[in-house]
């Protein structure tokens, strides 16, 4: 299993990914070929997937905002599950948010995602009951729920 930088040209592979996950929730502005070509290049050393048998298995998408770093999107394919990969791609995705000068790591899962929420529990990522979270799009987004 090699874990490596992600490249736009996993861009298919990731998305095919994406959509087998249950529970994973995209849109088609951010999570278009053009929005993640958009992320990867802002934030080139942090997003990542894992390949075996030269198929992506699994991925993490991770960037900075210069002060906190955030993680999207990880995701590992269900026959590869329950190896490590996932916390394999947390943890390359945290060495190289920290390599950058990033302290503190945040995320957001649907509160429907049991296996997620579970797994990003069992690391040690707390539920933040002071605050409430929000946003408002710019521009007019299709959510895609798998």
């Amino acid at each position: 299993m090699e874990i490596r930088k992600m490249q736009i040209d996993d861009y298919n592979d990731v998305y095919a990914l994406w959509l087998s996950c249950k529970g994973m929730g995209m849109n088609n502005l951010d999570d278009s070929e053009d929005g993640i070509d958009r992320f990867l290049r802002r934030n080139p050393d942090t997003c990542f997937v894992a390949v075996e048998a030269s198929k992506i298995v699994g991925v993490i998408i991770a960037g900075s905002d210069g002060r906190r770093g955030y993680i999207y999107h990880t995701a590992v394919s269900e026959q590869y599950r329950k190896q490590g990969i996932a916390t394999r791609l947390v943890n390359s995705a945290m060495d190289a948010l920290k390599a950058i000068g990033i302290n503190k790591v945040a995320l957001v899962v649907f509160d429907a995602n049991e296996d997620g929420n579970a797994f990003w529990e069992s690391l040690g990522f707390e539920v933040r009951n002071d605050l409430v979270y929000r946003n408002k799009p710019i521009a007019e987004m299709i959510r895609i729920d798998t």
